[in-house]
């Protein structure tokens, strides 16, 4: 049994050495831009600035669109989020923290619940502007975040989500 053990623990100890060996032997620098410049394409920048610009317009636009979706469609779309999320008045953490009156109250801030160091340290009061361009990527948003959720890219769920979360506060905010 132990030269069992023993035959297992060093097969497990060479692969690890090996790709460490490898890693540094085959070690290659990320390049600053690329190798190829091809005219006539736009640069990297420019189609950042123009995503932006997008993305932008997008969130300055969620107001008009309460008018178009309801807290009846997010409850729908927030399913979704109940796997980590309790959104109900006095519903405990889960993976990520009670969403009860969301809106209003700053960023990293539900006393037991352990955020991550990007999510205290960002620390700004979600508004609308701010939980839409949060849940748009959040990844993107708050860099740094823990919260594993990809987005949501239709800007209208996103606007039924943040009229759900509203209505389940102690102090809604007043929407335009």
């Amino acid at each position: 049994m132990n030269k069992i053990i023993a035959s297992v623990v060093l097969a497990i100890t060479l692969v690890l050495a090996i790709n460490k060996i490898a890693d540094k032997i085959f070690y290659t620098e990320k390049l600053e831009k690329s190798s190829y410049q091809v005219d006539g394409l736009t640069t990297d920048s420019n189609e950042t600035i123009a995503k932006t610009e997008t993305e932008n317009s997008e969130i300055e636009n969620i107001s008009a669109l309460f008018a178009s979706t309801s807290s009846a469609d997010g409850a729908v779309i927030f399913k979704k989020c109940a796997a980590c999320h309790s959104i109900a008045k006095g519903g405990g953490n889960k993976i990520g923290p009670t969403l009860w009156s969301a809106l209003g109250r700053k960023a990293g801030t539900v006393s037991d619940y352990k955020y991550s160091k990007a999510m205290v340290s960002y620390a700004k009061v979600w508004s609308v502007e701010e939980m839409d361009g949060f849940l748009l990527k959040p990844k993107n948003w708050v860099k740094g975040t823990k919260m594993s959720f990809a987005g949501l890219k239709n800007s209208k769920d996103r606007a039924a989500i943040i009229l759900y979360m509203n209505e389940n506060s102690d102090n809604p905010l007043p929407l335009k």
